[in-house]
């Protein structure tokens, strides 16, 4: 019987003291305990909004901006959803109808998107390192939603957020991430996430995508799929990213589907309880074939709605009251019958 995941702050009536943060830019540098306060405040959120579903006004009066450079189908919608159901606006910023095309510098474009008097910036770009060059030059919270092949943190917490909802402690818990890792900013988020709060980890892929170096995060590295499913208490199956690419990392897609694609075949010789995740999107066929996608086992919806609860959460921690600031309480939303 799956454990129990520790409970959930009682009150969100304002944003925790032993949150320090202004901004989220990766989860290498939060504590265990900050790791842990965030995926707990998603709980509460995701208890609060009915699974997600129904808003509250706690971020009513707070604008937050999708600075986003890159194509997004989740993360962005994600964002966007999870500010609304919290009361807050939010502004698209599209780059190719802005006058970033007429030479104006991205950081020229932050800052006059904060002039205009928001509160929070979330920022997907090519470039690592981008998030934090932009926290530099803006007073307000900046969020990465994918900086490269660095870090996606919200992906990351979800990610664990799904992995605790289902087995609680993920002390002891080994978790294998299998794909392309070395282009992965999923898989970087994943690691430092994982290991910080006790989970033992599994990199595993062709060894063009999985570098020994990997052992240096304190990971394990394999080439041998079908060596670590019997071990393994999760699947993490990561995209190709043929995008970021410059050469072929293997003769051909279906030879990687044959070595490294979660099958029902291999799932017969994984535990019974193997749960399956998969950040998306997912390519049937290539990290995972449609029935194991849509096996008992997958938790790949579970993580979309997932990624609600816990962007709620840290937009919540950004932007929330603090110390008595202007902002309306949880508790008071909910005695007022202000959910819907």
């Amino acid at each position: 019987m799956p454990l129990v995941p520790p409970a959930p702050p009682d009150s969100l009536d304002a944003v925790p003291a032993t949150w320090r943060h202004r901004h989220l830019l990766d989860l290498e540098r939060l504590s265990a305990e900050e790791i842990v306060l965030l995926l707990d405040t998603a709980a509460r959120f995701k208890e609060a909004t009915a699974g997600c579903r129904k808003k509250l006004a706690v971020l009513a009066g707070r604008t937050i901006v999708n600075l986003f450079f890159e194509n997004s189908t989740r993360t962005r919608t994600s964002f966007a959803l999870a500010a609304r159901r919290l009361g807050a606006d939010v502004v698209e910023f599209t780059a190719s109808g802005s006058s970033l095309s007429k030479g104006e510098s991205f950081i020229d474009t932050a800052r006059n998107l904060e002039a205009m008097g928001i509160d929070a910036v979330v920022v997907r770009h090519s470039t690592p390192g981008t998030p934090h060059l932009l926290a530099q030059h803006l007073g307000v919270g900046v969020i990465n939603a994918g900086d490269g092949p660095h870090e996606h943190p919200t992906q990351g917490l979800l990610d664990i957020f799904s992995i605790r909802e289902r087995l609680g402690d993920l002390k002891g818990v080994t978790v294998g991430l299998v794909g392309d890792i070395s282009h992965s900013r999923t898989a970087r988020s994943n690691i430092h996430g994982l290991l910080k709060l006790g989970a033992r980890v599994i990199v595993c892929g062709p060894p063009t995508l999985v570098s020994p170096r990997w052992r240096e995060l304190g990971v394990e590295v394999s080439h041998d799929l079908d060596k670590i499913v019997p071990t393994c208490d999760v699947l993490n199956l990561l995209r190709i990213q043929f995008e970021r690419q410059n050469t072929r990392p293997f003769p051909s897609v279906r030879e990687y589907a044959h070595l490294y694609a979660m099958t029902a075949e291999r799932m017969k010789r994984a535990r019974h309880d193997l749960l399956i995740l998969a950040p998306g999107p997912i390519n049937r066929g290539v990290e995972v074939t449609a029935d194991v996608a849509d096996c008992p086992q997958s938790l790949i919806l579970d993580q979309v709605t997932n990624g609600l609860a816990v962007r709620m959460a840290v937009l919540w921690l950004i932007c929330g009251p603090r110390d008595g600031l202007a902002g309306e309480s949880l508790s008071a939303v909910k005695s007022e019958g202000r959910t819907n």
